[in-house]
């Protein structure tokens, strides 16, 4: 999943150690509470030698989970997931958007709910504790040993969604659709439900033309971004700049941070 995942190529990662990169198989179950776990196993190695350590990503949730640690939810039976998930594929995904609403008005309001996965854990939560999930959420969490910094590179939206377009375009003349054939016989598994695998897989399964899922490519992850940049700027501490800042004034904006 090189292409696809945008994963760093043998000369960005040559400059600096790398952690979490490929570490994983399509094949392993995986989630945010693992990647907490692991993550801060790393981060108590590194700091033990290292009094910086700079993380790098996209993902709000894994971020907050790293940095604040996750919320805590009951534990429930499985048989409400498989039947929620028979439920979105029989009756789509309005249908759980409006159960979502009835039972935690809360989370209706704040989650995505375009994402079913999201959606589906909610719902979850609600049904199989009879409690809302919004109830379980910021909680009491552990203490981090660790200060963080937070930085953030914005640019004006037309320029975002003009470079996303593009990236999408170099993606597939780099090779992104031989990439996902040599995937097709995993296509059901949870790590391919993605962003420019799922699309391709619709096309390479004869439901769209390689023009219309291109483009569909193209409005998730306009979609996906808009939803990181909602998430992110909840974080009224981030330094913002924009992404044409000159490094160095980056750089002393960090600087002046680690000295207080």
């Amino acid at each position: 999943m090189q292409i696809g995942t945008a994963a760093p190529t043998p000369d960005e990662l040559a400059p600096a150690p790398h952690h979490f990169i490929h570490n994983k198989s399509i094949h392993d179950n995986y989630s945010v509470g693992t990647f907490e776990k692991e993550a801060i196993q790393c981060l108590n190695t590194l700091f033990k030698t290292k009094d910086v350590v700079v993380m790098v990503g996209g993902s709000g949730l894994y971020v907050d989970a790293v940095n604040n640690g996750l919320d805590h939810f009951p534990t429930v039976d499985a048989s409400i997931r498989e039947k929620l998930n028979t439920t979105l594929a029989e009756k789509g995904i309005e249908h759980l958007q409006e159960q979502l609403k009835e039972l935690d008005i809360t989370s209706y309001n704040t989650i995505a709910l375009d994402n079913p996965h999201r959606l589906i854990r909610a719902l979850e939560i609600c049904i199989g504790s009879g409690q809302p999930y919004s109830s379980f959420l910021n909680k009491d969490k552990g203490k981090r040993p660790f200060k963080t910094i937070t930085v953030g590179l914005t640019a004006d939206r037309p320029i975002m969604y003009d470079r996303i377009n593009r990236r999408v375009d170099i993606m597939m003349h780099a090779g992104l659709l031989e990439e996902v054939k040599t995937l097709l016989p995993y296509q059901e598994l949870n790590a391919l439900n993605t962003v420019g695998y799922k699309e391709i897989f619709n096309y390479l399964n004869g439901e769209w033309t390689l023009e219309f899922a291109t483009s569909e490519i193209q409005k998730n992850s306009r979609r996906f971004a808009k939803r990181q940049l909602t998430w992110f700027k909840r974080n009224t501490e981030t330094l913002w700049f924009d992404y044409l800042s000159d490094i160095k004034s980056i750089i002393q904006a960090i600087n002046s941070k680690l000295e207080n």
